[in-house]
């Protein structure tokens, strides 16, 4: 069937600081809107370009020397679209506002601290609340907040009631993912931790194709048949599915663990991170390692090793995080958005040449 939906252009910011998580959320997103009629695209600068390359070659780019305001605005000139979707903590509402030109726009965000010129945000943190946005939106922006809106790829949410399923057994495979980048080159440190603790157990370390420390990792893995080295696997689902711990960053994997109900340790390595761990914490979800603390390495091993040998706590984790998040945020988040670009209608036609929707 040919696509009859609109036209919805994705920025998505990446590069080695802020990782791929907003490149591949906003992928999920714009699988989800397709599925449903839209035709996607993505305004794609080099950073962005990779991940799009290995993870989502179908879905069309405009290519932008960076992303900030000034390439993006030459980047999308003579560029047709009937709504924007931002997923960007570097821009904010002019931004927002300039870029769109009236059209209908929706924010991910996690952040809540700027003022947001779009016309629904998302913001799928744990702790999130109405009154976080109250002075950062007009009063007539729709708010969809909480882990319910997560954007889950919808393979997890047909995984989920396998992997509850077969939850509460002994700990046989561990699961290390810390995202695509790797911030601070965390995953060897952590691998070294964990391989003291491991026993026979077995490891599996997702890294993306552009971490710095897969090279080094290889060669461990190499003379440890323990450890399993996955980059830019396609394969994440099924990984979470069969581990029986996890330890993770806290960014927008953690929903992904929480649909497949892993008992999982979460890393803030952003401060920007620590308002959704906290609140995970607090449900029982997770536990939370602070990855800027003196005492990194201690704290690590504490961690594993509950993990490791208590089957209540992992119980009451895989319990509590399951709940968090059930993987249909996407879905939810798509007809949602269709439903007010509808609601809006045609958008109207720009007044300069910055963006032409001809």
């Amino acid at each position: 069937m040919i696509p009859s939906g609109p036209r919805i252009l994705f920025i998505a910011d990446a590069g080695p600081e802020v990782g791929g998580g907003h490149v591949m959320r906003s992928i999920t997103l714009a699988r989800a809107l397709a599925a449903r009629g839209a035709i996607c695209a993505m305004a794609a600068a080099p950073a962005a370009a990779a991940i799009l390359d290995q993870f989502a070659p179908e879905i069309p780019r405009e290519e932008a020397t960076s992303l900030s305001h000034d390439d993006l605005a030459d980047a999308l000139t003579g560029v047709d679209f009937e709504a924007i979707v931002f997923d960007h903590y570097g821009l904010d509402r002019d931004d927002h506002r300039a870029l769109s030109r009236g059209r209908p726009a929706l924010i991910l965000d996690d952040l809540a601290n700027r003022p947001l010129g779009g016309d629904m945000v998302v913001d799928s943190g744990p702790a999130r609340s109405p009154m976080d946005y109250a002075l950062l939106v007009e009063d007539d922006v729709r708010l969809l907040l909480g882990p319910a809106y997560a954007p889950v790829r919808p393979e997890f949410a047909d995984l989920r009631d396998p992997a509850l399923a077969r939850r509460g057994g002994p700990v046989r495979r561990v699961l290390l993912a810390l995202g695509l980048t790797d911030p601070g080159g965390l995953t060897s440190r952590i691998v070294d931790r964990l391989r003291l603790r491991l026993g026979d157990r077995t490891l599996d370390v997702v890294l993306g194709g552009a971490a710095p420390g897969q090279k080094a990792l290889l060669r461990v893995a190499a003379h440890d048949p323990r450890l399993t080295i996955h980059i830019d696997t396609p394969h994440m689902g099924q990984l979470i599915a069969e581990a029986d711990i996890g330890v993770g960053a806290a960014g927008s994997t953690t929903w992904e663990r929480c649909v497949l109900g892993l008992p999982q340790a979460i890393l803030i390595v952003a401060e920007n991170q620590r308002p959704a761990a906290q609140a995970l914490a607090e449900r029982g979800a997770a536990l939370v390692i602070d990855a800027g603390a003196d005492n990194l390495d201690q704290a690590i091993d504490r961690v594993v090793v509950r993990l490791l040998t208590d089957p209540v706590l992992r119980e009451r984790l895989t319990a509590a995080s399951a709940v968090v998040c059930d993987g249909r945020g996407a879905a939810r988040t798509a007809e949602a958005f269709l439903s007010l670009i509808a609601e809006r209608g045609a958008p109207p036609q720009p007044k300069d040449p910055m963006i032409s929707a001809d």
